[in-house]
């Protein structure tokens, strides 16, 4: 196999983690708005989880990218 394929290859596999981490955001922010109807009072204690949650989801979508650009590039 071409070595360059493989690299391509690895790096669509790597960034099916960028549609994971879609999907996670998507549950994050669904589920802190179905709380957040159901006691307003205590979404404005949570809003900090919210926020941490988002950025390690979105920290491991950018990671994911960051693999799939080093297979085809650096490899």
């Amino acid at each position: 196999m071409d070595p360059q394929a493989a690299a391509f290859i690895g790096a669509g596999i790597a960034c099916l983690g960028m549609g994971g981490a879609a999907v996670a955001l998507g549950n994050i922010f669904g589920s802190y708005l179905s709380g957040a109807l159901r006691n307003p009072s205590a979404a404005d204690s949570q809003f900090g989880r919210l926020v941490f949650g988002f950025a390690v989801t979105e920290a491991l979508g950018i990671f994911s990218l960051l693999i799939a650009l080093l297979l085809i590039f650096a490899v």
